[in-house]
């Protein structure tokens, strides 16, 4: 079963996803997401259209419905350490969709604009700390892992848990506050 951290880190994604706010993801949220994507970051359309829409019959798949809840989204969760070929497969398309100018890095900017073309706001990203190797931008293995660890993982140290920003009830060095 998902953690409590887990589902503080993905409850914030799964909201600002759910375009309608009727409490559950369906193909809708996703074309609103691509529609996101497209005016925070411009480009191919077609191709961001792919990306999210792939995305959407992954969970929609995995979760068996056609609309999914915050549950379903964390029953997924629950899954993925056991599947790290489904969440390096999305963060593949993540990267290349985030990577505006194709220089297979997604710099500091452009992981902003990835945030708030998820988001929907600019969110309080600490870059730095996912930097890992500090050479101010994320390679494609560096942003996989990070991936990782904020969908499959549930270790409050991991730079990846805070991917899109502080997870609300966890403090630096402090147990998580339920």
């Amino acid at each position: 079963m998902a953690s409590d951290f887990q589902r503080q880190k993905v409850s914030p994604v799964f909201e600002a996803m759910d375009a309608n706010h009727d409490g559950y993801l369906a193909e809708d949220d996703f074309r609103a997401l691509t529609t996101r994507w497209v005016e925070v970051r411009g480009g191919d359309e077609e191709k961001l259209a792919q990306v999210m829409m792939g995305w959407w019959e992954a969970l929609r798949t995995a979760a068996g419905r056609d609309r999914v809840s915050l549950d379903d989204v964390m029953g997924v969760v629950d899954v993925l350490p056991s599947s790290p070929e489904a969440v390096f497969g999305t963060a593949d398309a993540m990267f290349t969709a985030a990577d505006a100018d194709n220089d297979d890095y997604v710099s500091q900017d452009e992981y902003r604009m990835m945030i708030r073309a998820w988001l929907g706001h600019d969110g309080p990203v600490d870059f730095a700390r996912l930097d890992l190797d500090g050479d101010g931008r994320l390679s494609r293995h560096e942003f996989a892992q990070l991936w990782m660890e904020f969908w499959a993982g549930d270790d409050e140290t991991a730079p990846g848990s805070y991917a899109f920003g502080p997870v609300s009830g966890v403090h630096e060095g402090e147990e998580l506050l339920t």
